[in-house]
């Protein structure tokens, strides 16, 4: 399939990036079907943290090497974004380059593009952000959580959220077609009507399974058997909120891998958001990065530095 470069304001548009002082989003709408069941047709995309260095607390650390040293806190940091210069720092404490001849401050482009040449990729695990990931599917997050190095996880539990926090995620291919829209409509509707009647049975029934003992917690405990048990009922499109927290280099690979012309239609479009708002405010991390479109309109990244 032919395919062609895009700049990255275009995609950027296309994606509906807003940023709020330093701070991307990407939002989801919200539809309702006609029976009041809630779904989301796009991922929704939240920066919730990013690194907030002090480089000036190192002071006493560079005057025991001798005045030439301090001479690196004079260069204006003011130039780079917090990941920049924890990433930066990290990798000069290798070798100890913190004298005149080091690389300056506006240099750094140049400083970071020779450690993703060079493969040196273990100092950008130094700098972690954190998202909240939400318009995807349980199906995705399954895909999600199997990258396990430098990330961490936090997801919705269908034991303690009830019926009031339930959404669906429709597919793109389930957007593009009448029928196959319908029948998704129909399906949920299906699946959130099935829920309701399972929880309600059992919750009216007297089942040796739902006993709880005594005490402080039994409504809940009882409530959360009732749950697990009503959940089984729904299925992969079921929407799961999660906040997920990498470092710089897991990031990296996540997007390598997932934004790939193979990967699943769900999580592709999921990777390319997450890039989108990473390298709105690091330009200089994903610099190395193409954005290509291909003739079914879906984007794809490739780098000649892969697994940095």
């Amino acid at each position: 399939m032919d395919t062609k470069d895009v700049g990255f304001e275009n995609l950027c548009k296309d994606l509906g990036v807003a940023n709020l002082n330093g701070w991307p989003l990407i939002e989801s709408t919200v539809y309702f079907t006609d029976e009041g069941v809630r779904y989301l047709r796009s991922p929704g995309v939240i920066l919730l943290s990013k690194p907030n260095t002090n480089i000036e607390n190192i002071r006493g650390y560079l005057e025991g090497y001798g005045e030439d040293f301090l001479g690196y806190l004079d260069d204006d940091t003011r130039i780079l974004t917090s990941g920049e210069a924890l990433v930066k720092f990290a990798g000069q404490t290798c070798y100890c380059s913190f004298g005149p001849k080091r690389t300056f401050n506006n240099r750094v482009a140049e400083y970071l593009l020779n450690l993703k040449k060079s493969g040196h990729g273990s100092v950008f695990e130094h700098a972690n952000y954190s998202f909240l990931l939400y318009g995807i599917s349980r199906a995705t997050t399954h895909e999600f959580i199997r990258h396990r190095a430098g990330f961490a996880y936090s997801q919705q539990s269908t034991r303690y959220v009830d019926e009031l926090s339930l959404r669906f995620v429709e597919r793109y291919e389930f957007q593009t077609d009448d029928t196959l829209h319908q029948k998704f409509i129909e399906r949920i509707n299906r699946a959130y009507k099935s829920y309701l009647e399972l929880k309600e049975y059992l919750n009216e029934g007297d089942f040796s399974f739902l006993k709880v003992e005594e005490g402080p917690h039994a409504k809940t405990d009882r409530k959360k058997r009732i749950n697990q048990l009503s959940r089984m009922c729904l299925p992969h499109e079921l929407e799961a909120p999660i906040v997920v927290t990498g470092n710089l280099r897991a990031w990296r690979h996540f997007i390598e891998m997932r934004s790939h012309p193979s990967a699943d239609i769900e999580i592709r479009r999921l990777a390319i958001s997450i890039f989108a708002c990473l390298k709105t405010i690091e330009p200089n991390f994903f610099s190395d990065y193409r954005i290509l479109i291909f003739e079914d309109g879906h984007y794809s990244l490739t780098t000649d530095f892969k697994k940095v």
